[in-house]
Protein backbone atom coordinates (compact mmCIF):
# COMPACT_ATOMS: atom_id res chain seq x y z
CA UNK A 1 0.00 0.00 0.00
CA UNK A 2 1.35 3.44 -0.92
CA UNK A 3 2.00 6.12 1.64
CA UNK A 4 -0.88 8.45 0.57
CA UNK A 5 -3.32 5.54 0.67
CA UNK A 6 -2.15 4.47 4.12
CA UNK A 7 -2.40 8.08 5.35
CA UNK A 8 -5.99 8.22 4.12
CA UNK A 9 -6.72 4.92 5.86
CA UNK A 10 -5.23 6.23 9.10
CA UNK A 11 -7.25 9.45 8.92
CA UNK A 12 -10.40 7.51 8.04
CA UNK A 13 -10.09 5.11 10.97
CA UNK A 14 -9.40 7.97 13.37
CA UNK A 15 -12.47 9.77 12.00
CA UNK A 16 -14.51 6.59 12.47
CA UNK A 17 -13.29 6.38 16.08
CA UNK A 18 -14.30 10.00 16.72
CA UNK A 19 -17.69 9.50 15.08
CA UNK A 20 -18.35 6.36 17.11
CA UNK A 21 -17.50 8.26 20.30
CA UNK A 22 -19.81 11.06 19.18
CA UNK A 23 -22.69 8.62 18.56
CA UNK A 24 -22.29 7.10 22.03
CA UNK A 25 -22.36 10.55 23.65
CA UNK A 26 -25.37 11.86 21.73
CA UNK A 27 -27.27 8.58 22.13
CA UNK A 28 -26.89 8.63 25.90
CA UNK A 29 -27.75 12.34 26.03
CA UNK A 30 -30.96 11.77 24.09
CA UNK A 31 -31.98 8.69 26.07
CA UNK A 32 -31.14 9.87 29.59
CA UNK A 33 -30.08 13.51 29.29
CA UNK A 34 -32.78 15.28 31.33
CA UNK A 35 -32.62 12.65 34.08
CA UNK A 36 -28.83 12.78 34.20
CA UNK A 37 -28.94 16.54 34.63
CA UNK A 38 -31.50 16.20 37.45
CA UNK A 39 -29.40 13.54 39.17
CA UNK A 40 -26.31 15.70 38.88
CA UNK A 41 -28.09 18.75 40.22
CA UNK A 42 -29.53 16.83 43.18
CA UNK A 43 -26.13 15.39 44.14
CA UNK A 44 -24.33 18.71 44.47
CA UNK A 45 -24.87 18.98 48.21
CA UNK A 46 -21.42 17.81 49.33
CA UNK A 47 -18.13 16.93 47.68
CA UNK A 48 -18.31 13.15 48.08
CA UNK A 49 -21.79 12.73 46.60
CA UNK A 50 -20.81 15.18 43.89
CA UNK A 51 -17.71 13.11 43.07
CA UNK A 52 -19.78 9.93 42.71
CA UNK A 53 -22.39 11.72 40.61
CA UNK A 54 -19.73 13.15 38.30
CA UNK A 55 -18.19 9.71 37.88
CA UNK A 56 -21.53 8.03 37.12
CA UNK A 57 -22.90 10.67 34.75
CA UNK A 58 -19.63 10.89 32.80
CA UNK A 59 -19.40 7.10 32.53
CA UNK A 60 -22.72 7.15 30.71
CA UNK A 61 -22.15 10.31 28.68
CA UNK A 62 -18.51 9.45 27.92
CA UNK A 63 -17.76 13.14 27.91
CA UNK A 64 -16.22 14.94 30.86
CA UNK A 65 -16.71 18.11 28.81
CA UNK A 66 -20.50 17.61 28.78
CA UNK A 67 -20.54 17.00 32.53
CA UNK A 68 -18.30 20.01 33.04
CA UNK A 69 -20.62 22.24 31.05
CA UNK A 70 -23.56 21.21 33.22
CA UNK A 71 -21.82 21.84 36.52
CA UNK A 72 -20.15 25.04 35.27
CA UNK A 73 -23.60 26.36 34.41
CA UNK A 74 -24.84 25.49 37.90
CA UNK A 75 -21.85 27.16 39.53
CA UNK A 76 -21.93 30.29 37.33
CA UNK A 77 -25.59 30.79 38.17
CA UNK A 78 -24.95 30.51 41.90
CA UNK A 79 -26.96 27.28 42.15
CA UNK A 80 -24.09 25.26 43.61
CA UNK A 81 -21.02 25.98 45.69
CA UNK A 82 -17.59 25.88 44.09
CA UNK A 83 -16.25 22.93 46.13
CA UNK A 84 -18.97 20.40 45.05
CA UNK A 85 -18.60 21.63 41.47
CA UNK A 86 -14.87 20.90 41.55
CA UNK A 87 -15.61 17.49 43.10
CA UNK A 88 -17.90 16.70 40.16
CA UNK A 89 -15.04 17.42 37.78
CA UNK A 90 -12.72 15.07 39.69
CA UNK A 91 -15.35 12.35 39.41
CA UNK A 92 -15.91 13.15 35.74
CA UNK A 93 -12.21 12.74 35.03
CA UNK A 94 -12.28 9.26 36.55
CA UNK A 95 -15.54 8.37 34.81
CA UNK A 96 -14.21 9.12 31.36
CA UNK A 97 -11.46 6.50 31.84
CA UNK A 98 -13.84 3.59 32.35
CA UNK A 99 -14.79 3.07 28.71
CA UNK A 100 -11.08 3.14 27.88
CA UNK A 101 -10.68 0.29 30.36
CA UNK A 102 -13.48 -1.63 28.66
CA UNK A 103 -12.14 -1.12 25.16
CA UNK A 104 -8.61 -2.04 26.20
CA UNK A 105 -9.71 -5.68 26.15
CA UNK A 106 -9.89 -7.59 22.87
CA UNK A 107 -13.62 -7.36 22.25
CA UNK A 108 -13.53 -6.33 18.59
CA UNK A 109 -15.23 -9.62 17.65
CA UNK A 110 -18.49 -8.32 19.11
CA UNK A 111 -18.43 -5.10 17.03
CA UNK A 112 -20.63 -6.52 14.20
CA UNK A 113 -23.10 -7.81 16.79
CA UNK A 114 -23.25 -4.37 18.45
CA UNK A 115 -23.88 -2.69 15.11
CA UNK A 116 -26.51 -5.26 14.07
CA UNK A 117 -28.46 -5.00 17.30
CA UNK A 118 -28.02 -1.23 17.30
CA UNK A 119 -29.41 -0.85 13.78
CA UNK A 120 -32.43 -3.03 14.64
CA UNK A 121 -33.11 -0.91 17.72
CA UNK A 122 -32.42 2.33 15.85
CA UNK A 123 -34.99 1.54 13.16
CA UNK A 124 -37.74 0.82 15.66
CA UNK A 125 -40.31 3.60 15.90
CA UNK A 126 -42.15 2.28 18.95
CA UNK A 127 -39.83 3.83 21.53
CA UNK A 128 -37.60 6.87 21.23
CA UNK A 129 -35.41 5.56 24.06
CA UNK A 130 -34.91 2.26 22.20
CA UNK A 131 -33.98 4.33 19.16
CA UNK A 132 -31.38 6.27 21.16
CA UNK A 133 -29.90 3.17 22.82
CA UNK A 134 -29.54 1.67 19.36
CA UNK A 135 -27.47 4.70 18.45
CA UNK A 136 -25.24 3.98 21.46
CA UNK A 137 -24.65 0.38 20.37
CA UNK A 138 -23.87 1.45 16.80
CA UNK A 139 -21.35 3.96 18.16
CA UNK A 140 -19.68 1.31 20.33
CA UNK A 141 -19.49 -1.04 17.37
CA UNK A 142 -17.89 1.63 15.19
CA UNK A 143 -15.36 2.44 17.91
CA UNK A 144 -14.36 -1.22 18.21
CA UNK A 145 -14.06 -1.59 14.43
CA UNK A 146 -11.96 1.56 14.18
CA UNK A 147 -9.64 0.39 16.94
CA UNK A 148 -9.22 -3.05 15.39
CA UNK A 149 -8.37 -1.53 12.01
CA UNK A 150 -5.98 0.96 13.59
CA UNK A 151 -4.16 -1.92 15.25
CA UNK A 152 -3.87 -3.75 11.94
CA UNK A 153 -2.71 -0.64 10.12
CA UNK A 154 -0.06 0.19 12.71
CA UNK A 155 1.08 -3.44 12.73
CA UNK A 156 1.71 -3.23 8.97
CA UNK A 157 3.82 -0.09 9.33
CA UNK A 158 5.40 -0.50 12.73
CA UNK A 159 8.76 -1.24 11.09
CA UNK A 160 8.56 1.55 8.51
CA UNK A 161 11.77 3.62 8.84
CA UNK A 162 10.05 6.98 8.40
CA UNK A 163 7.39 6.30 11.02
CA UNK A 164 9.96 4.84 13.39
CA UNK A 165 12.12 7.94 12.96
CA UNK A 166 9.23 10.33 13.58
CA UNK A 167 7.87 8.52 16.62
CA UNK A 168 11.37 7.95 17.91
CA UNK A 169 12.12 11.67 17.80
CA UNK A 170 8.92 12.44 19.66
CA UNK A 171 9.47 9.68 22.19
CA UNK A 172 12.77 11.06 23.39
CA UNK A 173 11.19 14.30 24.67
CA UNK A 174 8.28 13.63 27.08
CA UNK A 175 7.21 17.28 27.21
CA UNK A 176 6.82 17.19 23.42
CA UNK A 177 4.58 14.13 23.78
CA UNK A 178 2.45 15.98 26.30
CA UNK A 179 2.07 19.04 24.06
CA UNK A 180 1.30 16.94 20.97
CA UNK A 181 -1.38 14.89 22.71
CA UNK A 182 -2.86 17.97 24.36
CA UNK A 183 -3.21 19.66 20.97
CA UNK A 184 -4.77 16.58 19.38
CA UNK A 185 -7.24 16.18 22.25
CA UNK A 186 -8.19 19.84 22.15
CA UNK A 187 -8.81 19.63 18.40
CA UNK A 188 -10.71 16.32 18.62
CA UNK A 189 -12.71 17.28 21.75
CA UNK A 190 -12.28 13.70 22.96
CA UNK A 191 -9.67 12.36 25.34
CA UNK A 192 -11.22 8.89 24.94
CA UNK A 193 -10.41 8.78 21.23
CA UNK A 194 -6.85 10.05 21.71
CA UNK A 195 -6.07 7.63 24.55
CA UNK A 196 -7.44 4.75 22.47
CA UNK A 197 -5.19 5.84 19.60
CA UNK A 198 -2.20 5.88 21.95
CA UNK A 199 -3.15 2.37 23.06
CA UNK A 200 -3.06 1.15 19.46
CA UNK A 201 0.37 2.73 18.96
CA UNK A 202 1.69 1.14 22.15
CA UNK A 203 0.17 -2.26 21.34
CA UNK A 204 2.17 -2.41 18.11
CA UNK A 205 5.39 -1.13 19.64
CA UNK A 206 5.25 2.09 17.62
CA UNK A 207 5.93 4.11 20.79
CA UNK A 208 7.69 2.92 23.96
CA UNK A 209 5.70 2.74 27.20
CA UNK A 210 7.07 5.94 28.75
CA UNK A 211 6.25 7.93 25.62
CA UNK A 212 2.75 6.43 25.61
CA UNK A 213 2.29 7.49 29.24
CA UNK A 214 3.43 11.02 28.37
CA UNK A 215 0.93 11.12 25.52
CA UNK A 216 -1.82 10.07 27.95
CA UNK A 217 -0.81 12.90 30.26
CA UNK A 218 -1.15 15.32 27.35
CA UNK A 219 -4.62 13.95 26.54
CA UNK A 220 -5.68 14.67 30.12
CA UNK A 221 -4.58 18.28 29.78
CA UNK A 222 -6.13 18.71 26.34
CA UNK A 223 -9.58 17.62 27.46
CA UNK A 224 -9.50 20.25 30.25
CA UNK A 225 -8.60 23.08 27.87
CA UNK A 226 -11.87 23.09 25.92
CA UNK A 227 -14.19 24.02 28.84
CA UNK A 228 -11.84 26.82 29.88
CA UNK A 229 -11.58 28.37 26.40
CA UNK A 230 -15.12 27.74 25.22
CA UNK A 231 -17.21 26.93 28.26
CA UNK A 232 -18.10 30.07 30.19
CA UNK A 233 -20.20 32.74 28.53
CA UNK A 234 -20.03 36.37 29.60
CA UNK A 235 -17.15 38.38 31.02
CA UNK A 236 -17.47 37.50 34.71
CA UNK A 237 -14.17 35.89 35.81
CA UNK A 238 -16.05 33.85 38.43
CA UNK A 239 -17.57 31.77 35.64
CA UNK A 240 -14.08 30.44 34.85
CA UNK A 241 -13.40 29.04 38.34
CA UNK A 242 -14.60 25.48 37.74
CA UNK A 243 -12.88 24.90 34.36
CA UNK A 244 -9.69 26.61 35.57
CA UNK A 245 -9.69 24.54 38.74
CA UNK A 246 -10.12 21.37 36.70
CA UNK A 247 -7.23 22.36 34.42
CA UNK A 248 -4.95 23.25 37.35
CA UNK A 249 -5.49 19.89 39.08
CA UNK A 250 -4.49 18.11 35.90
CA UNK A 251 -1.51 20.35 35.18
CA UNK A 252 -0.18 19.81 38.70
CA UNK A 253 -0.66 16.06 38.37
CA UNK A 254 1.01 16.00 34.95
CA UNK A 255 3.98 18.03 36.19
CA UNK A 256 4.58 15.61 39.07
CA UNK A 257 4.23 12.60 36.77
CA UNK A 258 6.70 14.03 34.26
CA UNK A 259 9.30 14.47 36.99
CA UNK A 260 8.84 10.88 38.13
CA UNK A 261 8.05 9.39 34.70
CA UNK A 262 10.93 6.88 34.72
CA UNK A 263 10.07 5.14 38.01
CA UNK A 264 6.36 5.38 37.24
CA UNK A 265 6.97 3.79 33.86
CA UNK A 266 8.95 0.91 35.38
CA UNK A 267 6.22 0.36 37.97
CA UNK A 268 3.44 0.29 35.33
CA UNK A 269 5.30 -2.11 33.06
CA UNK A 270 5.93 -4.42 36.00
CA UNK A 271 2.33 -4.18 37.10
CA UNK A 272 0.92 -4.73 33.60
CA UNK A 273 3.29 -6.19 30.97
CA UNK A 274 0.75 -5.80 28.13
CA UNK A 275 1.47 -2.33 26.71
CA UNK A 276 -2.08 -1.44 25.63
CA UNK A 277 -3.51 -2.46 28.99
CA UNK A 278 -0.70 -0.60 30.76
CA UNK A 279 -1.73 2.61 28.94
CA UNK A 280 -5.37 2.16 30.01
CA UNK A 281 -4.37 1.40 33.61
CA UNK A 282 -2.05 4.42 33.74
CA UNK A 283 -4.85 6.66 32.43
CA UNK A 284 -7.22 5.45 35.14
CA UNK A 285 -4.60 5.45 37.91
CA UNK A 286 -3.54 9.02 37.10
CA UNK A 287 -7.08 10.37 37.44
CA UNK A 288 -7.82 8.32 40.56
CA UNK A 289 -4.67 9.57 42.30
CA UNK A 290 -5.40 13.18 41.34
CA UNK A 291 -8.91 12.80 42.77
CA UNK A 292 -7.64 11.22 45.99
CA UNK A 293 -5.07 13.99 46.48
CA UNK A 294 -7.31 16.97 45.69
CA UNK A 295 -10.67 15.86 47.11
CA UNK A 296 -9.70 16.54 50.77
CA UNK A 297 -8.18 19.95 49.98
CA UNK A 298 -10.91 21.33 47.70
CA UNK A 299 -11.89 23.85 50.40
CA UNK A 300 -8.63 25.86 50.39
CA UNK A 301 -8.22 25.19 46.67
CA UNK A 302 -11.66 26.72 46.04
CA UNK A 303 -10.75 29.76 48.14
CA UNK A 304 -7.58 30.17 46.09
CA UNK A 305 -9.61 30.12 42.88
CA UNK A 306 -12.04 32.66 44.34
CA UNK A 307 -9.12 34.94 45.15
CA UNK A 308 -7.64 34.49 41.67
CA UNK A 309 -10.98 35.04 39.91
CA UNK A 310 -13.15 37.40 41.99
CA UNK A 311 -16.72 38.10 40.94
CA UNK A 312 -17.18 41.16 38.78
CA UNK A 313 -18.59 44.00 40.84
CA UNK A 314 -19.55 46.28 37.97
CA UNK A 315 -23.19 46.12 36.91
CA UNK A 316 -23.54 44.08 33.75
CA UNK A 317 -25.53 45.16 30.71
CA UNK A 318 -28.97 43.55 31.34
CA UNK A 319 -29.52 43.07 27.61
CA UNK A 320 -26.48 40.77 27.28
CA UNK A 321 -27.19 37.04 27.69
CA UNK A 322 -25.55 35.28 30.62
CA UNK A 323 -26.30 31.60 30.02
CA UNK A 324 -26.07 31.11 26.25
CA UNK A 325 -22.80 29.18 26.25
CA UNK A 326 -21.45 28.73 22.68
CA UNK A 327 -19.58 25.53 23.59
CA UNK A 328 -22.73 23.98 25.07
CA UNK A 329 -24.35 23.78 21.64
CA UNK A 330 -22.51 20.49 21.18
CA UNK A 331 -24.40 19.15 24.23
CA UNK A 332 -28.13 19.78 23.64
CA UNK A 333 -29.28 19.08 27.19
CA UNK A 334 -26.90 21.76 28.45
CA UNK A 335 -27.69 24.23 25.66
CA UNK A 336 -31.45 23.94 26.18
CA UNK A 337 -31.02 24.36 29.92
CA UNK A 338 -29.02 27.53 29.38
CA UNK A 339 -31.63 28.89 26.97
CA UNK A 340 -34.37 28.15 29.50
CA UNK A 341 -32.48 30.03 32.20
CA UNK A 342 -32.05 32.97 29.83
CA UNK A 343 -35.79 32.88 29.11
CA UNK A 344 -36.45 33.26 32.85
CA UNK A 345 -34.34 36.43 32.80
CA UNK A 346 -36.67 37.71 30.11
CA UNK A 347 -39.62 36.97 32.44
CA UNK A 348 -37.88 38.94 35.20
CA UNK A 349 -37.49 41.96 32.92
CA UNK A 350 -41.18 41.79 31.94
CA UNK A 351 -42.11 41.69 35.63
CA UNK A 352 -40.00 44.82 36.15
CA UNK A 353 -41.96 46.53 33.36
CA UNK A 354 -45.31 45.54 34.85
CA UNK A 355 -44.22 46.70 38.31
CA UNK A 356 -43.05 50.01 36.82
CA UNK A 357 -46.37 50.47 35.01
CA UNK A 358 -48.28 49.75 38.24
CA UNK A 359 -46.17 52.17 40.29
CA UNK A 360 -46.38 54.81 37.58
CA UNK A 361 -50.17 54.50 37.50
CA UNK A 362 -50.37 54.75 41.29
CA UNK A 363 -47.96 57.66 41.72
CA UNK A 364 -48.51 59.55 38.48
CA UNK A 365 -44.73 59.65 37.90
CA UNK A 366 -44.23 60.16 34.15
CA UNK A 367 -40.45 59.86 34.49
CA UNK A 368 -40.84 56.36 35.97
CA UNK A 369 -43.04 55.39 33.03
CA UNK A 370 -40.42 56.64 30.55
CA UNK A 371 -37.70 54.64 32.33
CA UNK A 372 -39.90 51.53 32.35
CA UNK A 373 -40.40 51.73 28.58
CA UNK A 374 -36.65 51.33 28.06
CA UNK A 375 -36.87 47.85 29.55
CA UNK A 376 -38.58 46.67 26.36
CA UNK A 377 -35.25 47.05 24.53
CA UNK A 378 -33.73 44.57 27.01
CA UNK A 379 -36.54 42.09 26.29
CA UNK A 380 -36.07 42.48 22.55
CA UNK A 381 -32.30 41.94 22.72
CA UNK A 382 -32.60 38.87 24.96
CA UNK A 383 -35.30 37.41 22.73
CA UNK A 384 -33.13 37.84 19.63
CA UNK A 385 -30.13 36.27 21.37
CA UNK A 386 -32.16 33.25 22.53
CA UNK A 387 -33.61 32.69 19.05
CA UNK A 388 -30.19 32.87 17.39
CA UNK A 389 -28.72 30.52 19.95
CA UNK A 390 -31.44 27.88 19.65
CA UNK A 391 -31.53 27.95 15.85
CA UNK A 392 -27.74 27.45 15.78
CA UNK A 393 -28.07 24.03 17.46
CA UNK A 394 -27.75 21.16 14.99
CA UNK A 395 -31.28 19.65 14.76
CA UNK A 396 -29.79 16.22 14.02
CA UNK A 397 -28.32 16.21 17.52
CA UNK A 398 -31.74 16.68 19.14
CA UNK A 399 -33.96 13.88 20.32
CA UNK A 400 -37.79 14.11 20.43
CA UNK A 401 -37.74 15.51 23.97
CA UNK A 402 -35.09 18.07 22.97
CA UNK A 403 -37.09 19.20 19.92
CA UNK A 404 -40.18 19.68 22.07
CA UNK A 405 -38.28 21.62 24.71
CA UNK A 406 -36.67 23.83 22.08
CA UNK A 407 -40.09 24.74 20.70
CA UNK A 408 -41.37 25.44 24.22
CA UNK A 409 -38.49 27.81 24.94
CA UNK A 410 -39.05 29.62 21.65
CA UNK A 411 -42.80 29.88 22.31
CA UNK A 412 -42.24 31.12 25.84
CA UNK A 413 -39.81 33.86 24.79
CA UNK A 414 -41.95 34.88 21.79
CA UNK A 415 -45.09 35.35 23.91
CA UNK A 416 -43.25 37.25 26.63
CA UNK A 417 -41.65 39.49 24.01
CA UNK A 418 -45.11 40.20 22.58
CA UNK A 419 -46.43 40.92 26.07
CA UNK A 420 -43.55 43.36 26.53
CA UNK A 421 -44.49 45.05 23.25
CA UNK A 422 -48.06 45.53 24.51
CA UNK A 423 -46.72 47.13 27.69
CA UNK A 424 -44.32 49.35 25.73
CA UNK A 425 -46.59 50.35 22.83
CA UNK A 426 -50.00 50.54 24.47
CA UNK A 427 -50.20 50.22 28.27
CA UNK A 428 -47.46 52.70 29.16
CA UNK A 429 -48.30 55.26 26.41
CA UNK A 430 -51.98 55.18 27.45
CA UNK A 431 -50.96 55.74 31.08
CA UNK A 432 -48.55 58.52 30.13
CA UNK A 433 -51.13 60.21 27.91
CA UNK A 434 -53.68 60.19 30.71
CA UNK A 435 -51.21 61.75 33.12
CA UNK A 436 -50.13 64.35 30.56
CA UNK A 437 -53.73 65.40 29.95
CA UNK A 438 -54.56 65.39 33.64
CA UNK A 439 -57.22 62.71 33.29
CA UNK A 440 -58.29 61.65 36.77
CA UNK A 441 -60.00 58.32 37.38
CA UNK A 442 -62.28 57.70 40.35
CA UNK A 443 -60.45 56.01 43.23
CA UNK A 444 -62.45 52.80 42.90
CA UNK A 445 -61.62 52.55 39.17
CA UNK A 446 -57.95 53.20 39.85
CA UNK A 447 -58.00 50.56 42.61
CA UNK A 448 -59.47 48.05 40.15
CA UNK A 449 -56.68 48.73 37.65
CA UNK A 450 -54.00 48.36 40.31
CA UNK A 451 -55.55 45.08 41.48
CA UNK A 452 -55.51 43.76 37.90
CA UNK A 453 -51.87 44.83 37.53
CA UNK A 454 -51.00 42.84 40.67
CA UNK A 455 -52.89 39.91 39.19
CA UNK A 456 -50.85 40.17 35.99
CA UNK A 457 -47.60 40.03 37.97
CA UNK A 458 -48.83 36.99 39.90
CA UNK A 459 -49.78 35.23 36.66
CA UNK A 460 -46.36 36.00 35.17
CA UNK A 461 -44.62 34.45 38.18
CA UNK A 462 -46.86 31.39 37.86
CA UNK A 463 -45.99 31.11 34.15
CA UNK A 464 -42.25 31.30 34.90
CA UNK A 465 -42.55 28.57 37.54
CA UNK A 466 -44.69 26.44 35.21
CA UNK A 467 -42.13 26.85 32.42
CA UNK A 468 -39.58 25.04 34.58
CA UNK A 469 -41.79 22.47 36.38
CA UNK A 470 -44.09 21.60 33.43
CA UNK A 471 -46.79 20.58 35.92
CA UNK A 472 -50.18 19.95 34.20
CA UNK A 473 -52.05 20.94 37.36
CA UNK A 474 -50.44 24.36 37.43
CA UNK A 475 -51.04 24.65 33.67
CA UNK A 476 -54.78 24.13 34.17
CA UNK A 477 -54.86 26.74 36.94
CA UNK A 478 -53.07 29.29 34.76
CA UNK A 479 -55.36 28.56 31.78
CA UNK A 480 -58.41 29.00 34.02
CA UNK A 481 -56.92 32.27 35.19
CA UNK A 482 -57.24 33.60 31.65
CA UNK A 483 -60.99 33.16 31.76
CA UNK A 484 -61.13 34.59 35.28
CA UNK A 485 -59.13 37.62 34.13
CA UNK A 486 -61.48 38.05 31.19
CA UNK A 487 -64.46 37.93 33.55
CA UNK A 488 -62.84 40.50 35.83
CA UNK A 489 -62.28 42.77 32.83
CA UNK A 490 -65.91 42.31 31.75
CA UNK A 491 -67.24 43.14 35.22
CA UNK A 492 -65.06 46.22 35.44
CA UNK A 493 -66.29 47.38 32.03
CA UNK A 494 -69.92 46.79 33.02
CA UNK A 495 -69.50 48.63 36.30
CA UNK A 496 -67.88 51.49 34.45
CA UNK A 497 -70.77 51.85 32.02
CA UNK A 498 -73.27 51.64 34.89
CA UNK A 499 -71.36 54.43 36.56
CA UNK A 500 -71.86 56.61 33.49
CA UNK A 501 -75.50 57.06 34.57
CA UNK A 502 -74.39 58.85 37.73
CA UNK A 503 -73.94 62.56 37.88
CA UNK A 504 -70.36 62.36 39.20
CA UNK A 505 -68.71 61.04 36.06
CA UNK A 506 -65.20 61.05 34.73
CA UNK A 507 -64.78 62.81 31.45
CA UNK A 508 -65.26 60.93 28.19
CA UNK A 509 -61.49 60.90 27.70
CA UNK A 510 -60.96 59.41 31.16
CA UNK A 511 -63.59 56.78 30.37
CA UNK A 512 -61.79 55.85 27.14
CA UNK A 513 -58.47 55.70 29.00
CA UNK A 514 -59.92 53.31 31.57
CA UNK A 515 -61.25 50.95 28.88
CA UNK A 516 -57.98 51.10 26.92
CA UNK A 517 -56.00 50.07 29.99
CA UNK A 518 -58.39 47.19 30.66
CA UNK A 519 -57.99 45.88 27.11
CA UNK A 520 -54.21 46.25 27.28
CA UNK A 521 -54.00 44.22 30.46
CA UNK A 522 -56.26 41.51 29.10
CA UNK A 523 -54.01 41.16 26.02
CA UNK A 524 -50.89 41.01 28.18
CA UNK A 525 -52.48 38.28 30.29
CA UNK A 526 -53.35 36.30 27.14
CA UNK A 527 -49.69 36.24 26.09
CA UNK A 528 -48.58 35.22 29.60
CA UNK A 529 -50.98 32.27 29.65
CA UNK A 530 -50.04 31.21 26.11
CA UNK A 531 -46.34 31.34 27.00
CA UNK A 532 -46.43 28.51 29.54
CA UNK A 533 -49.84 26.86 29.97
CA UNK A 534 -50.90 25.99 26.43
CA UNK A 535 -47.87 23.85 25.42
CA UNK A 536 -48.34 21.63 28.48
CA UNK A 537 -52.11 21.32 28.06
CA UNK A 538 -51.71 20.54 24.37
CA UNK A 539 -49.15 17.84 25.15
CA UNK A 540 -51.48 16.25 27.72
CA UNK A 541 -54.40 16.33 25.28
CA UNK A 542 -56.43 18.82 27.31
CA UNK A 543 -56.13 21.57 24.71
CA UNK A 544 -56.29 20.94 20.97
CA UNK A 545 -54.07 23.09 18.73
CA UNK A 546 -57.14 24.39 16.90
CA UNK A 547 -58.50 25.76 20.17
CA UNK A 548 -55.42 27.67 21.20
CA UNK A 549 -56.21 30.67 19.00
CA UNK A 550 -59.80 30.85 20.23
CA UNK A 551 -58.76 30.70 23.86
Amino acid sequence: MTFPASLIDLAGFIALLLWGTHMVQTGVQRAFGPRLKSILGAALGDRFRAFVAGLGVTTLLQSSTATGLMVTGFAAGGLVELVPALAVMLGANVGTTLIVQLLSFDIAVVAPAFILVGVLMFRRDSSSQTHDLGRVLIGLGLMLMALDNLLDLMRDYEDAPGLRLLLGAISTVPILDVLLAAGLTWAAHSSVAVVLLVMSLAANGAVPPNAAFALVLGANIGTAINPLLEGAAGDDPAAKRVPLGNLLTRVIGVAICLVALQPIGRFMVTLQPVDARAVADFHTLFNVVVAVVFLPILGPFGRLLTTMLPSRVAKADPSLPLYLDPAARETPIVALGGAAREALRLADVLETMLAGARDGLRSGDRRLIAETRRQDDVIDQLNIAIKRYLTSIDPDELGPHDHRRLQEVLGFTMNLEQAGDVVDRYLLPHTSKGLKRGLALPKERQAELLALMDRLITNLRTAASLFMTEDPRAARLLADEKMAFRDAESRATLQHFEGLRDSELPTAQASALYLDLLRDMKLINSHIVAAAAYPILERSGELLPSRIASN
